[in-house]
């Protein structure tokens, strides 16, 4: 049996695989429906545009779901938190997921272009809005959360919803959409024909420029932000609540990790130079190419924050010795363990279909397919 301290980092590691599954899956869909209003002129071309997403979506979310599920059980006051802190954001954001499975449904019941344009604009909304308050809801990590626990710890939040937008945030609710829209546009553009192939091909490379220099922006901002340190927080192989711990405040402190194993600069480097390879292969023609170059941005610039912030999980900005992080927001060593046996068979589980599923619905969807199953369709 795996000690405490070893569950702890083997459930944090989890915890960003599970968000990577979804922002690698989940994101090509987010992406795909940012860039649906410019990557179909026409009706046809608007359908091929979420018939390239549409068979497969609803799995995706599988990732989705096993994320909130294993952050509620391996880690509860994040959970609890998060939920306070976050609870307008969302809320709105459900409400624009709720977009999506209704206008994949509803998009084609009806002839009527009025009908269809405005579901078109409704998967827009699905698809932009989640990936923004996504990154704004990261980027407010490297600020802090205005929030606190009392002597029984029960969390109390300090702030509005207006009050997670600043100007660093919102640069990383951008930068989420552009990552996104870059996955998007290099899905769309492998498994598309025609006019909407090349309007895919073409939002790659713009996608791809503007992800890479918004990382890099953020970067250099970084350097100048308060970061969060553990002065001291006792044995992490034991129980340890979050007010027991020493946190220090200091510019710079973000980047402390990446100062103590250098080798680790690899990472937030590749986050600025993949999605220039992509640029690059999509320029020459590249399909899967500029996919595997898409995902492996998608992978690094949020390892990147990932490691930046560990072990913080959700830092107080009013309260530091409130913050969380990966050794005191944990669940027993017992439910850990427990977990940890379902996720080892589970995850591998959700891999298999989810690979099975791409392989059978692979292939490219042309408009002469989406007129011939026209009824059969989205």
């Amino acid at each position: 049996m795996l000690d405490y301290e070893t569950l702890k980092l083997v459930w944090w590691g989890l915890i960003v695989l599970l968000m990577l599954g979804f922002a690698l899956t989940g994101g090509w869909d987010l992406g795909v429906a940012t860039l649906l209003p410019w990557m179909g002129r026409t009706d046809d071309e608007r359908r091929v545009v979420i018939n390239t997403i549409g068979p497969t979506w609803e799995g995706n979310q599988t990732w989705l779901i096993t994320f909130g599920a294993a952050l509620f059980a391996a880690w509860p006051l994040v959970y609890a938190a998060a939920f306070s802190v976050l609870y307008v954001a969302l809320v709105f954001t459900l409400f624009a997921l709720f977009l999506r499975p209704v206008g994949f449904d509803y998009r084609s019941k009806l002839p009527d272009p009025r009908w269809r344009g405005a579901w078109d604009w409704g998967l827009f909304v699905g698809g932009v809005f989640p990936a923004l308050v996504f990154g704004v809801a990261i980027g407010n990590l490297f600020l802090g959360l205005p929030f606190r626990y009392d002597e029984t710890l029960r969390v109390s939040y300090h702030g509005g919803f207006l009050g997670l937008f600043s100007g660093f945030t919102v640069l990383t609710g951008v930068l989420a959409v552009a990552m996104l829209a870059l996955h998007g546009a290099a899905f769309l553009y492998l498994r598309s024909d025609a006019h909407v192939a090349e309007r895919a091909r073409r939002a790659t490379v713009v996608a791809g420029l503007v992800t890479a220099g918004l990382f890099a922006m953020l970067g250099v901002w970084m350097q100048s932000l308060s970061g969060f340190g553990i002065g001291r927080i006792g044995d992490v192989n034991g129980v340890v609540t979050p007010l027991q711990k020493e946190v220090v405040r200091g510019v710079g402190l973000w980047l402390a990790n990446y100062r103590a194993l250098p080798q680790l600069w690899l990472i937030p480097a590749a986050g600025v130079l993949l999605p220039l390879l992509a640029c690059l292969a999509a320029w020459l023609r590249w399909r899967w190419a500029a996919l595997a170059a898409t995902g492996g941005s998608v992978v690094a610039i949020i390892v990147t924050a990932g490691i930046a912030l560990f072990p913080f999980v959700l830092p107080s900005s009013i309260d530091p010795v409130s913050s969380l992080t990966a050794w005191d927001a944990v669940s027993s060593h017992k439910t850990l363990t427990i977990m940890l046996a379902v996720v080892a068979i589970f995850v591998p589980l959700i891999a298999i279909y989810t690979s099975w599923v791409y392989r059978v619905m692979r292939g490219t969807v042309t408009i002469e397919q989406i007129q011939r199953e026209t009824h059969t369709s989205y």
